[in-house]
């Protein structure tokens, strides 16, 4: 099948209580990985870009190499997604060259400049049949381009988001509950310990989800800064080398919650990130002498696989639901 929208599996989703996996590319192994993880488990999925990864990787070869796994994965349903645009003429570039899904991030503007920038991005795509993601309330915590200082986050304010969705006509809306970009989530003065002395973060805020779900009934919300932060990977990475104290994520019982809600889309970035580094310096350790990049970017690629599958069926509850 060729790339879809979201609109179709978004909607199976609500209706059936799960959420799709959008997971970042960056490259070829991660593509692969990922596609063959949903492939197997029979899961439909947004493989979403950012402007640092057309910026790395070039929108030509991202594009490509998403179009080469529908073709290798011809049972589920893909779609292509621009990752936290942040103006009208990046994401007129992804709908021009190929893109079925974009999201403009005005977040950080008010919210009549928000609605303005949406509204136009929206009229743009709906005209060349691409949806649009857009974002109410602000998310800390750093990963690519998107960079927002602890405290400076911002829940979404309920009250706004049926204007908002009315005036814009946006296809779906990602949401502030608590979740944060990236590895290091959250300060430790934003956390508890447990008795074995371990951070645990703040809890999500359902109350803000639930009342955004009464106030747009059937509309597909969406979460960022959602990766867990595994920390059997992040013990991987200090024993053989790195350096991540206190990196903690949002726990998967609370993504698996959500899930089950209205969130029908969770953005999974950090943990294939985490999963590949600590794999290939683990690889590294154990074969100094070896230097051909396929030899450590093989089990690297078996590591997103195998984290893309745990999500799927653990987090997501999407396996079997292409």
């Amino acid at each position: 099948m060729p790339l879809v929208t979201t609109t179709e599996m978004f909607k199976k989703a609500y209706d059936g209580g799960y959420a799709v996996g959008a997971f970042n590319v960056n490259n070829m192994e991660i593509v692969q990985g990922i596609t063959e993880a949903c492939q197997e488990q029979k899961a439909p999925v947004v493989l979403q870009v950012s402007k640092g990864a057309r910026a790395y990787a070039n929108h030509n070869y991202l594009v490509k190499m998403v179009q080469a796994a529908v073709e290798n994965c011809p049972e589920i349903p893909i779609a292509l997604h621009l990752d936290h645009g942040d103006s009208f003429e990046v994401c007129k570039s992804c709908i021009d060259g190929g893109f079925t899904s974009v999201m403009i991030d005005a977040s950080s503007k008010s919210f009549e400049e928000n609605i303005a920038l949406t509204k136009q991005v929206v009229e743009y795509a709906h005209a060349h049949g691409v949806v649009v993601e857009a974002e109410l309330g602000t998310l800390a915590g750093v990963e690519d381009e998107v960079c927002v200082e602890a405290g400076n986050e911002s829940y979404t304010r309920p009250e706004e988001v049926e204007e908002f969705v009315s005036r814009t006509g946006c296809d779906s809306l990602a949401i502030a509950i608590g979740t944060s970009h990236g590895a290091y989530k959250f300060t430790a003065a934003q956390c508890t310990r447990n008795e074995e002395g371990i951070l645990v973060p703040p809890p999500l805020r359902f109350d803000v989800l639930e009342e955004c779900i009464k106030r747009l009934p059937g509309f597909p919300i969406v979460l960022h800064g959602s990766s867990s932060v595994p920390q059997e990977f992040v013990k991987m990475i200090n024993q053989y080398g790195g350096s991540m104290p206190d990196a903690i994520g949002i726990p998967e019982e609370e993504l698996r919650k959500a899930a089950k809600l209205a969130v029908c889309k969770i953005n999974i970035d950090s943990d294939i990130r985490l999963a590949m580094t600590a794999t290939i310096r683990k690889y590294f350790a154990e074969h100094p002498d070896h230097f051909d990049p396929r030899q450590y970017l093989k089990p690297a690629r078996q590591a997103v696989k195998d984290m893309v599958t745990h999500k799927l069926i653990n987090v997501l509850g999407c396996n079997g639901k292409a």
